[in-house]
């Protein structure tokens, strides 16, 4: 099947410095995909060259098989590639609807703003992902880390991401904040949705991805199916930068 993202041959430096050195990585429709590595390694600059906040010096993106130009976050959004950076960008002292439709309010034909169809539309987009909050009228300030990556990930989903990049999606939450997080990982998979998750923690990765990508000092080390390795082999990936070696069958 054509991947829904192809990264081919990116590069991307800074004053000299390989920060993302010929990487080719792809990501097929509904597969959640574990990006891993030291800080440093280069992932973030990778998800940032495919979320247009960095240009590629060098390299092709491929959506669906068909070259594309990332010039900029816009294009990106344009594109359906969607970005949740750790601290998810919300406004404290707004609630969950407002927050959903920041920047990308609805509006009548007076141009005012047309809150009983915001709502509406959020309660809809929080239905198909499964999600219940407490109060939509409840400022964000007052929900826990788990609701609050929810309502970020609603944010994206409402204006039709065809990939979501969420960086550290699980850091700081609790066990219980972690399930509810990893369910709703599950189910934008089942709905379709490309994944890829930034993060340190191998623990959580085993759980949420189906795949592994590891990089180090900007290089790809290599990708592995989750199910085909264990924790101990991906961090030998991880601070060795190799491969793990296998016993000739």
């Amino acid at each position: 099947m054509t991947p829904l993202v192809e990264l081919r041959n990116i590069v991307k430096t800074f004053g000299g410095v390989h920060a993302v050195d010929d990487v080719s990585l792809s990501l097929a429709e509904g597969e959640v995909l574990g990006l891993l590595g030291h800080n440093g390694a280069g992932k973030s600059t990778l998800i940032k060259v495919l979320a247009g906040v960095f240009p590629a010096d060098s390299g092709t993106i491929l959506i669906q098989g068909q070259p594309v130009s990332i010039r900029s976050t816009r294009d990106a959004k344009t594109l359906g590639i969607e970005t949740i950076y750790q601290t998810l960008a919300l406004s404290e002292n707004l609630d969950s609807v407002a927050n959903l439709f920041l920047g990308r309010e609805m509006t009548g034909p007076l141009g005012f703003m047309n809150e009983e169809a915001m709502e509406e539309q959020a309660r809809k987009t929080l239905g198909r992902l499964k999600l219940h909050l407490p109060s939509l009228s409840s400022l964000v300030q007052s929900l826990s880390g788990g609701q609050r990556q929810a309502v970020a990930i609603a944010r994206a989903i409402h204006f039709n991401a065809r990939v979501l990049i969420m960086d550290e999606p699980t850091a700081a939450l609790g066990p219980e904040e972690t399930l509810k997080v990893a369910a709703l990982v599950a189910e934008l998979s089942r709905q379709g949705i490309g994944i890829i998750l930034i993060s340190h923690d191998i623990h959580d990765i085993f759980d949420l991805a189906s795949r592994l990508a590891v990089m180090k000092n900007g290089r790809l080390v290599g990708a592995v199916s989750t199910a085909d390795v264990t924790q101990d082999e991906v961090l030998a990936m991880i601070i060795a930068g190799k491969m793990p070696e296998r016993p000739n069958s």
